[in-house]
């Protein structure tokens, strides 16, 4: 399984690599050459025709020695190829792509570098060439234990090239003397130890990235909280402010009217701390809490009911077939009508609302619109945070807010939620 998901790699990793690639591209073609040059190489099409041979001077008999010469009378001083110098090239270019795409480099140099070995005439001077494959195998192996992400893909490949790389060890290994053996004892230790700390590196950002993951969970759903209670205490408050004020007023001169308003208010407080211990079961969740049904738009004939007791005149128009709405989706036509009376009876006393809930076959349309009043003391404390909370919530389903003054005069608040395959 892989660890994370490598970064793309930067300009300067690009430059590396490619400088990296040229460097053990052109040693593979210079020892290439120079090899061509001592041995030679069995062309793909045949032999070339035998070269004629200079005239020697004559030799006595018992002095003569015999000639060796290589097979198909390849002359020691034929060029290689040029398919096999650009296999030499290949041998080393895709090391350009090695963080990018690691398994890809990988695959590439370990079959170009055995393709270039096995055509090399037996017997010829490999070792400088095979010493600029060998560490191009190498670091295209590093690179794909470091940088890619597929782990299985990863151990097929590397046991896979490793098995053909050693089975013609004898052509694609270097052969180093004595005083190097410590030293490529200590290479694979070196590189086991630095792919180590880079996995625990990945594991590290890992679960960083979690971590902020979850705090911007958290973070979010500190703002849907802060929403609900908004949305809860805002219009029981308001409507509670409202009711109190008006008691105190006609206290002394209307008794009868002052218990109503008093009775509203104890009605508005009842509501508020119910919905309350909805949010507050919805934080604990334990048993020993009462959850109430959230409220829905079948409760907002019941909240117009609470908002003409304060002697705000409201009518609820309602047409088309209502549907069953999802509970979030009701949940949110229901804080609209809400959201807007409450601003309505702060910012508009004495005005009267219309709310309009129009139900179509894609969408549900909410309307409350007041003919406009006088600013109530309690308006001073708005933050205007209702409304950005309602679009951040109807967004969620896709609906959308408006919210303005109307040219006739007053306020008007206007919901559109899509509703079509519920």
């Amino acid at each position: 399984m892989p660890v994370g998901r490598p970064q793309r790699p930067t300009r300067w990793a690009w430059a590396a690599d490619a400088v990296l690639a040229a460097c053990l591209a052109a040693g593979t073609v210079d020892a290439t050459s120079k090899s061509g040059r001592m041995v030679g190489f069995v062309p793909p099409f045949g032999p070339p025709p035998r070269l004629p041979e200079p005239p020697r001077p004559p030799v006595p008999p018992h002095h003569a020695t015999p000639v060796p010469l290589w097979p198909h009378g390849i002359l020691h001083a034929f060029p290689p190829p040029w398919w096999l110098m650009v296999l030499a090239v290949l041998t080393a270019a895709p090391l350009v792509v090695r963080r990018r795409l690691p398994l890809t480099a990988l695959c590439l140099v370990i079959g170009a570098t055995l393709v270039y070995h096995l055509g090399q005439v037996p017997g010829a001077e490999t070792n400088g060439t095979a010493f600029f494959t060998f560490a191009s195998c190498l670091v295209a192996a590093y690179s794909a234990a470091m940088y890619s992400p597929n782990r299985r893909a990863l151990m097929w490949c590397l046991g896979t090239g490793t098995v053909l790389v050693l089975g013609f060890y004898k052509r694609t290994v270097p052969e180093f003397s004595p005083g190097f053996v410590p030293f490529l004892m200590l290479v694979p230790l070196g590189l086991a130890a630095n792919t180590l700390h880079t996995w625990r590196q990945r594991i590290a950002a890992l679960e960083a990235e979690q971590a902020a993951a979850t705090r911007q969970a958290v973070e979010q759903e500190r703002a849907r909280i802060a929403r609900e209670l908004h949305d809860v205490v805002t219009h029981n408050v308001s409507m509670m402010t409202v009711q109190a004020g008006a008691a105190r007023k006609v206290m002394d001169t209307s008794p009868d009217q002052a218990r109503e308003a008093l009775l509203a208010v104890e009605a508005g407080g009842r509501a508020a701390m119910s919905e309350l211990r909805h949010v507050m079961g919805l934080l604990t969740m334990t048993d020993a809490v009462d959850l109430a049904p959230q409220p829905g738009l079948d409760q907002v004939a019941v909240l117009a009911g609470r908002i003409r007791d304060t002697g705000v005149p409201v009518d609820l128009v309602v047409s088309g077939t209502p549907v069953p709405l999802p509970p979030g989706v009701d949940l949110a036509a229901y804080r609209v009508v809400q959201e807007a009376l409450t601003n309505t009876v702060k910012h508009a006393v004495g005005a009267s609302v219309t709310i309009t809930v129009e139900h179509l076959a894609e969408e549900l349309r909410i309307e409350v619109a007041d003919t406009g009043g006088a600013s109530s003391p309690s308006a001073a404390s708005g933050n205007a945070r209702g409304l950005l909370g309602l679009r951040e919530r109807l967004a969620v389903y896709g609906g959308t807010l408006e919210a303005g003054r109307r040219v006739t005069g007053g306020y008007r608040v206007r919901a559109v939620i899509p509703v079509g395959g519920v």
